[in-house]
């Protein structure tokens, strides 16, 4: 991808970004999906993760939860009620995905420093937030992968391209 500007480059990391979640999800092994790590099971973290970029990478103020959510569902400090299977979890990621990317695909370097509707923050700073939080997670969910399984999910760092095949299985290096 050509980037000369800087919603190039938001397109760009995004859409590595969001690869390498779903590849993370696709590398979580069956037995560990509902095994506590860290006080919660790990499709809580996972769910963690996907809300919140869902939530406030576009604009926090303007959102609506998702059908399938409860109150403290995404909450790593309550477990609460609830349970979300790796289909739910696949399926609200695609959707998230696709929001986002579209959600992208509108954006021009002239409204980044712009504040979305009822919000106290730029675009900008909520698409960098988010990249920060999202990827603090995936480090956790990735430690949790690799001490359980001894194999590490793939990344793609800034040279290697996006896997076009989808297999529906996670790729480890």
């Amino acid at each position: 991808m050509e980037k000369n500007t800087c919603t190039d480059c938001i397109k760009d990391e995004t859409a590595r970004a969001l690869w390498e979640v779903g590849n993370t999800i696709r590398c979580i092994p069956d037995e560990l999906w509902d095994k506590p790590c860290g006080g919660m099971p790990l499709w809580k973290h996972v769910y963690h993760m996907l809300h919140s970029l869902d939530q406030w990478y576009i604009n926090p103020r303007v959102y609506t939860q998702p059908p399938f959510h409860t109150e403290n569902l995404n909450s790593l400090d309550i477990l609460g009620n609830g349970h979300l299977t790796r289909n739910e979890i696949t399926r609200y990621f695609e959707n998230v995905q696709k929001k986002i990317t579209a959600y992208d695909d509108s954006l021009s370097d002239s409204v980044l420093l712009e504040k979305p509707e009822n919000c106290e923050w730029t675009r900008f700073t909520l698409i960098m937030a988010q990249h920060r939080h999202l990827h603090t997670h995936m480090g956790i969910i990735m430690g949790f992968i690799i001490e359980y399984s001894g194999e590490w999910p793939k990344t793609l760092g800034l040279e290697r391209n996006i896997p076009e095949q989808d297999t529906g299985k996670g790729i480890f290096f």
